[in-house]
């Protein structure tokens, strides 16, 4: 039975053969009679060693043996130590490209971002004014009109409130984008912002033949949040939910209570859904999941990337769970706001 080896210096040297030969200290068949020798004694049980071979055939002597090994032990530490320094320098390299590319990706973001900015700020001068005589076009406030050209102005009042809409979303993104999207945070009472958003979403849900309803639980706190910005994200979520949902479908937005310090915010619809290797895609600025010219659904792909930002901003974390062909579920956490803890929305202090 093979008894267990130790560890020796020859074990870290590759080739030692070859290395003796080359530096003359044995010969070719001398090498291959330590190499049948050392496999006689590993045949009888014994370890055995190429270095101890030779030196057992006297065809070697230990201190050249020695010799040969320290040698070839300094030259792979200086090959190691060459190695590493080449390794670490092309890392350093490598490193020093990357942080050049991230300030020039930096850079054309904050070009992209001041960019949309400027716009949308130009955008907002003049569309004002056209609002502002379309709504005295449409009280009447420069003369009659027949019913041709009222239903002409309500149709252009429309897109106009549109078009703010959108330019106020590119607003905001420019906002968040610069990391300056404030948040004024106070105790919020989440049912209400989530009903009143329901009922602006109804138009357009009958339009589509879609129903929308509302699942809220049994005693919902008031949550520390901006109403105005997760105001929005319901409009978005929702008016998102709407668009990708066929006639006959279904949304439904869901407020429940976790626990004593989360509730959850949810919004379902049997739409569309998202395949699931491309789920991340639709939190990507400025992109449509469909980008071709004969795209069915409308928008500038900004809205579930601000949806995500001003939820991260509150603390938290929008979840997205999505089936194609059968529909998708965007969830989040609102934490509960502490003058409302034991208290629940409706209830007496």
């Amino acid at each position: 039975m093979a008894q267990p080896s130790q560890l020796t210096p020859e074990m870290l040297v590759p080739r030692l053969g070859d290395y003796l030969i080359q530096k003359g200290h044995i010969k070719e068949k001398e090498l291959q009679r330590a190499l049948a020798y050392q496999q006689e004694q590993i045949a009888l049980g014994h370890t055995c060693l190429l270095g101890q071979a030779l030196v057992d055939l006297k065809l070697l002597e230990p201190d050249s043996l020695d010799q040969a090994i320290t040698e070839q032990i300094l030259q792979l530490r200086g090959a190691l130590q060459a190695a590493n320094r080449s390794l670490e320098r092309r890392v350093q390299e490598r490193t020093a490209e990357l942080q050049e590319a991230l300030k020039r990706l930096n850079e054309l973001n904050q070009l992209k971002a001041n960019f949309v900015s400027n716009i949308s700020h130009e955008l907002r001068t003049p569309l004002t004014h056209i609002k502002g005589y379309i709504d005295m076009l449409v009280t009447e406030s420069l003369g009659p009109l027949t019913d041709e050209q009222r239903h002409a102005i309500t149709v252009s009042q429309r897109s106009t409130s549109r078009l703010e809409g959108l330019i106020d979303d590119l607003i905001m993104f420019s906002l968040a984008s610069r990391g300056e999207l404030s948040l004024k945070q106070e105790p919020t009472d989440i049912c209400r912002l989530a009903t009143l958003s329901i009922k602006a979403s109804m138009q357009k849900a009958e339009d589509r033949g879609v129903t929308v309803h509302e699942v809220v639980g049994e005693e919902i706190p008031l949550v520390q949040a901006d109403p105005q910005k997760i105001s929005w994200v319901f409009g978005q979520l929702l008016d998102n939910a709407i668009k990708f949902t066929p006639s006959g479908g279904r949304v439904v937005m869901n407020i429940k209570r976790e626990d004593e310090n989360l509730v959850t915010i949810s919004v379902t619809d049997t739409g569309i859904g998202i395949p699931s290797n491309r789920i991340e895609e639709a939190f990507e600025p400025f992109h449509q999941l469909d980008s071709s010219s004969t795209r069915r659904y409308g928008g500038t792909g900004l809205g579930l990337s601000l949806v995500r930002q001003i939820v991260e901003a509150h603390g938290s974390m929008l979840e997205l769970q999505s089936t194609e062909g059968r529909g998708s579920t965007f969830k989040f956490p609102l934490l509960v706001s502490p003058l409302s803890k034991g208290e629940t929305v409706g209830s007496e202090p």
